[in-house]
């Protein structure tokens, strides 16, 4: 993982655990397939949609800023 895949899978994971929930919820909540959130957040998709990070940061009550600092 480099860089913005990095920060974007570390806050992730940090505010999903901050809001109490698993990978399966949050992936009902963003309306995104598991398999994406788990893959994002163990960084091995290098390049997430703009969409799908929006969805997640949604989800969790947070901005796309946040989840990319």
């Amino acid at each position: 993982m480099v860089g913005i895949t990095a920060s974007l899978a570390r806050n992730i994971k940090k505010y999903r655990l901050l809001v109490g929930i698993s990978q399966d919820k949050l992936s009902k909540a963003a309306n995104v397939t598991l398999h994406a959130i788990t893959k994002i957040e163990s960084g091995a998709t290098l390049d997430p949609r703009v969409k799908t990070i929006k969805k997640i940061a949604d989800a969790l009550g947070r901005t796309v800023d946040e989840l990319l600092k």
